[in-house]
């Protein structure tokens, strides 16, 4: 089964520093070890490239915004990534176990078309 573990627009921060803050509703799709405060991960994008990822917490306080780093940086580069793209990772799920993760970016091209932003490199 494939689900949507995060789905996010690109706010300027996200498109230029080393991480993207992530929606705290799409932690629970992140298994974080218990003791732990980050989860590490491979995504497969559009092309079939392989990116390596790492979903967050803070070690403190009650406020546990997730963030993602790993290669985030080097893919919002190579992608071209602007404010107000859209990036989306699902996650192929059996039974209870996450199998694999995809990650895909996409520029609005009209009020309800989104494509990939491979397709603007052309």
């Amino acid at each position: 089964m494939e689900a949507v573990a995060m789905e996010k627009s690109v706010s300027k921060s996200d498109a230029t520093n080393n991480r993207m803050e992530l929606p705290m509703k799409s932690l629970g799709n992140f298994p974080i070890p218990a003791g732990q405060n980050y989860f590490n991960f491979v995504a497969l994008d559009t092309l079939g490239r392989r990116w390596g990822f790492k979903v967050s917490i803070r070690n403190v306080g009650r406020y546990k915004k997730p963030w993602m780093s790993g290669q985030w940086r080097r893919f919002a580069r190579e992608k071209g990534l602007k404010k107000g793209d859209r990036v989306k990772l699902t996650m192929h799920v059996e039974g209870n176990v996450v199998r694999s993760y995809h990650i895909t970016a996409e520029r609005n091209l009209t009020m309800r078309i989104w494509i990939p932003v491979e397709e603007f490199a052309r």
